[in-house]
């Protein structure tokens, strides 16, 4: 059994989150108390009937000592082995939470007479902060629309097989702050930048005009090689070590030419050696 348990600051997208694994034959249960995982396993272990795949929701909305027995809990059920747990956080910007939360009108679960929204907002992040440690992957929401968080659950999640690696490539631009999601950051801010040739500044790194610069620059042919040989020899030490999913965050100025080129080119030369590799350019949404 394939069991996905989903947390998350709340506004970050939980709800479509689940909704995208239901969409997929999972069999969702939404704001599960923490501490009936247990039996929730062992019945679903237990049973000849049920699901193959199950995906729970567990968030602030529990009880505070629940969650603090959480990450204790989550451990032991993964050295039992009764299940293959993933664990999916979710989770964005604070200034993202707070309009997403002014446009619903709806009340934060750990708001109340004493403590208002971006309090609440905050002391969730603690609250939630041994949860998200855990975390085998990390999504940052807060440039994803709700049919790109849908695609992204679908891409990484449903179609990675079992113990395989998930790699996504992540372009981005410094001056916007650097994605919450990533577990490598390369920065290849030092690489000539297009933007300063005015009849390159309109295009982008994965159109054909700045792909020809890039490829005539040697200090770039020189980048790549290093970025590719460092993930050579270490993603697989990734794997062995029960990683499920790595995040690479590739950064430029301003998210538009340079590291979206290396994010091309690295996405194009290792799906040819792995099954689950997937590129974002966030700065191009």
């Amino acid at each position: 059994m394939k069991l996905v348990v989903v947390s998350g600051r709340s506004g970050s997208g939980k709800s479509t989150a689940l909704q995208a694994l239901e969409d997929i034959g999972f069999y969702c249960i939404d704001n599960l108390p923490a501490l009936l995982l247990p039996d929730l396993v062992t019945q679903m272990s237990t049973n000849n009937d049920h699901p193959a795949r199950v995906a729970v929701s567990i968030d602030a909305r529990n009880l505070r000592s629940n969650l603090q027995q959480f990450p204790t809990l989550y451990k032991q059920l993964c050295e039992e082995g009764n299940a293959h747990f993933e664990l999916l956080f979710l989770d964005a910007a604070e200034a993202t939470l707070l309009k997403r939360y002014s446009a619903t009108r709806r009340k934060h679960p750990l708001s109340d007479d004493s403590q208002g929204l971006q309090s609440a907002i905050q002391s969730e992040k603690l609250l939630l902060e041994p949860i998200a440690d855990l975390a085998d992957i990390r999504i940052d929401t807060t440039r994803l629309s709700l049919y790109e968080l849908r695609d992204t659950i679908k891409l990484r999640i449903a179609q990675r097989r079992d113990q395989a690696l998930s790699v996504q490539f992540e372009s981005f631009g410094f001056k916007h702050g650097v994605p919450l999601d990533v577990d490598l950051v390369f920065d290849v801010r030092v690489l000539p930048n297009p933007y300063w040739v005015p009849d390159l500044r309109g295009f982008n790194g994965r159109e054909q005009p700045v792909i020809d610069f890039l490829n005539n620059e040697a200090d770039v042919a020189e980048m790549l090689a290093d970025i590719s040989g460092y993930l050579q020899r270490w993603l697989p030490r990734y794997a062995e070590n029960n990683r499920s999913y790595v995040t690479i965050g590739i950064g430029c100025t301003g998210g538009q030419h340079r590291s979206v080129f290396i994010a091309e080119q690295l996405t194009h030369e290792f799906s040819a050696s792995m099954d689950n590799v997937h590129v974002r350019h966030r700065e191009l949404t």
